[in-house]
């Protein structure tokens, strides 16, 4: 693959790239295609140059480009001899052999059913171009493909796919790059790294009076802090993407875990679509890959856009058949947080989306003769002598749609209803997704509590301004952003694995998050259990325990891995002896996670990390090192989304410290000795004279204020599963009334 973004050096690290940019579409409503289609594209696009920047030579910029549906009139030559034609938009290094690459792409064609009729050097302009693009500007070439009239549409699309998946597992051979910037029967894409209103002047084709089409997107792109690069210039094969995605990391990671295990049936060997996200690209193109192959799979664009990018669906007022939706999917697929707004097709409609926190602007306008204009800012499409004109913006987490084959314009609840209606997603959700209960405060405190607390590393001042705060207020105390301590790693005395980690999101972008939108759109639920294949839609993926905060009581714990449990579970043992020092650490290290595959592969579906064997003879493996050690292995052996990670641990005791563990691959958490200590400090007169009582002082450090008179969303009676109320050791009872919580 082409790659002419600059390597990792000093601090610049490439991985870590985001786009702020000027996004927006231009459809017809009834499919319609025409040159003013096109035109009205390319005149918003320059009217968003001002999103992007631009070198010193005040030409080279950041990126921009154009996804349309391929213009049949424009190939109507190779169509006429050829019958079906699709289009791989290539671009190749100016320094290699083109031949080989050319054999590159026609041989994996051929291997799924495709023929590459001739290539064909698409026309450029370089002088459109400043120098620093001209310095890494790829050769790019269009291969004409044929295929087989016998074979659908779709089926089509996802010989495409998986062609482009083979050239690409040879682009990373030694000696061959290329990049495929779309290959498809339906669109193509047509990028480069230059300004908003170079792109038409550098591609002939987009000025031809035969290049027609019935919607356009469009973007301007804007490396935050990063440095611009051919291949991430978009849109790029499904959308365009204006913002952020923070929480990528995450995302590639569980991507990841679930190579080898997607349920891909016909679609492809599991063995081609490794790997799933190309880590190489930018967080937008990584979601692209995402949007790729839920579609692919089957699913329609917007049913996987929904998936990826949910709206705040436990917060608000959602219709129940959508709420259901959300559940199940909730069961399947992680959200990819922004803030995020999207621009979207499949070729056949068009659409645009925000995601739940809305911190991105979408307005649109629905013109009387059927022209529907979508931007990131009012003004950029014209749309005067169109008839008269409705407008609007995109809500957080609102999708509109343009499916011509359906009737034209749709609204998000048009959209959202019909994605709930094409499964019985609110009986699966009733027949096996099981609400289970964190469980009771602690009651008593232990005698060896001062011991525990000297082991794991408490200090005093860690009580005065972090656990006595939270006990009493339930939330963490605010500092100023000054810190004069020392770097964990200059530090002269040892610190907790927690402090050597910091968040990695770009905070200054991102507008605060106020306590009410927090209680709307933020979310502590969590789901334990085996994850069902991604690509399959079944009745039995919803068989999850669904817990409504990830931190347990003991209680909770307890009766979760009693043998009464409703899952499998085993506890892993994260302590090691004293006397085997720093090496008998690492040796732990490796059996925690040579036990947890052993237990993973037999169908244990909950795995129990635990440091309570802490004693005069054992030391404690940090929580975060065991955490990660096992969720990586798992990874690893494609193994971890069988089973979830519960960490039960004397060591967590501030916000970050659980951000850690959770961030690391930790489902759920107890943290024993946080209790016990809160509980300690809650006599008269410790926190203050008219401070919470123990129980209160629990709940208060295990929920903020803004879940302390919360009613969790009303839903139809289905599996309750809770723990005891008052003793670790009674077993836990089935019900279907709903469980005690300690809001």
């Amino acid at each position: 693959m082409i790659d002419s973004r600059p390597q990792g050096k000093g601090l610049y690290d490439p991985r870590f790239e985001h786009d702020a940019c000027g996004i927006g579409f231009v459809a017809d409503s009834s499919g319609r295609p025409s040159r003013a289609i096109v035109d009205a594209a390319l005149e918003a696009l320059g009217r968003v140059r001002h999103r992007g920047a631009v070198a010193a030579d005040h030409r080279s910029g950041d990126g921009a480009g154009m996804l349309l549906p391929l213009p049949q009139g424009f190939f109507s030559d190779v169509a006429a001899t050829a019958g079906r034609v699709g289009v791989a938009m290539v671009f190749l290094p100016a320094d290699q052999d083109r031949e080989r690459m050319h054999a590159s792409v026609e041989g994996a064609s051929l291997a799924e059913g495709l023929e590459v009729l001739r290539w064909r050097p698409v026309p450029v302009d370089p002088s459109a171009l400043g120098a620093e693009a001209q310095a890494t500007a790829p050769l790019i070439e269009q291969a004409l493909l044929r295929g087989s009239a016998a074979v659908d549409r779709d089926e089509l699309e996802r010989q495409c796919f998986r062609a482009r998946k083979r050239i690409e597992r040879e682009a990373g051979e030694p000696g061959l790059r290329l990049y495929v910037a779309s290959m498809s029967f339906r669109t193509i894409t047509y990028k480069a790294m230059c300004a908003a209103d170079q792109l038409a002047a550098f591609y002939a084709d987009l000025r031809d009076p035969r290049f027609e089409a019935s919607f356009c997107i469009f973007h301007q792109r804007y490396s935050t802090n990063t440095a611009p690069s051919w291949e991430r210039a978009q849109p790029f094969r499904f959308l365009c993407h204006n913002g952020e995605i923070n929480t990528i990391q995450g995302n590639i990671n569980w991507m990841r875990a679930r190579e080898g295990r997607l349920g891909a049936g016909t679609l492809a060997p599991e063995d081609l679509l490794r790997p799933v996200i190309d880590e190489t690209g930018s967080d937008s193109a990584m979601l692209d890959n995402a949007v790729e192959l839920l579609v692919r799979g089957g699913r329609d664009v917007r049913h996987a856009l929904a998936m990826l990018v949910p709206e705040a669906w436990e917060g608000f007022d959602v219709e129940p058949a959508v709420r259901d939706f959300y559940r199940y999917h909730a069961a399947l697929m992680e959200p990819w947080d922004g803030p995020a707004a999207l621009i979207f097709t499949d070729g056949e409609r068009v659409g645009a989306l925000l995601d739940r926190n809305g911190l991105r602007p979408l307005r649109y306008a629905v013109c009387e003769d059927g022209l529907v204009a979508c931007a990131s800012e009012a003004g950029a499409i014209e749309v005067t002598g169109h008839g008269r004109v409705r407008r609007g913006k995109l809500g957080p987490g609102e999708m509109l749609c343009v499916d011509p084959a359906a009737g034209g314009l749709q609204d998000d609840q048009t959209v959202k209803a019909g994605l709930a209606a094409r499964r019985p997603y609110g009986r699966w959700v009733d027949d096996h997704l099981l609400t289970g209960d964190t469980g009771e405060p602690v009651a008593t405190v232990p005698p060896d509590l001062l011991a525990r607390q000297v082991a794991f590393g408490y200090t005093k001042e860690e009580f005065t301004f972090v656990l006595r705060p939270m006990a009493a207020q339930g939330h963490e105390p605010t500092f100023s952003m000054g810190d004069d301590t020392a770097p964990a790693v200059a530090a002269d005395r040892p610190r907790l694995p927690y402090s050597y980690f910091k968040q990695r999101f770009a905070q200054v972008t991102n507008p605060a998050i106020d306590h009410l939108r927090e209680r709307l759109v933020m979310s502590t639920r969590t789901c334990l259990g085996s994850v069902a294949p991604l690509l399959q839609e079944r009745e039995d993926a919803a068989h999850l325990i669904e817990l409504d905060a990830f931190l347990l009581y003991p209680s909770g714990l307890d009766a979760l891995r009693g043998p009464d449990g409703p899952l499998p579970s085993v506890t892993l043992d994260a302590t090691f002896a004293v006397t085997d020092g720093s090496p008998g650490l690492e040796r732990a290290c490796r059996r925690l996670a040579a036990e947890a595959e052993r237990a993973a592969s037999a169908g244990t579906s909950v795995l129990v990390i635990s440091d309570s064997g802490v004693s005069a003879e054992r030391a404690p493996v940090p929580a975060l090192l065991a955490t990660g050690a096992v969720h990586h292995h798992l990874v690893r052996t494609g193994l971890r989304s069988l089973a979830s990670l519960v960490v039960e641990t004397d060591e967590p005791h501030e916000v970050h410290h659980f951000a850690c563990l959770l961030g690391y691959g930790a489902e759920a958490i107890c943290p024993r000795l946080a209790l016990e200590t809160v509980a300690a400090l809650a006599v008269p007169g410790r926190i203050r004279e008219d401070g919470p009582d123990p129980r209160a002082a629990q709940e208060r450090f295990m929920r903020p204020p803004m879940y302390w008179s919360a009613t969790p969303p009303a839903s139809r009676s289905r599996p309750r599963w809770r723990a005891p109320a008052s003793t670790s050791t009674t077993r836990p009872a089935w019900s279907t009334t709903p469980p005690t919580r300690m809001w």
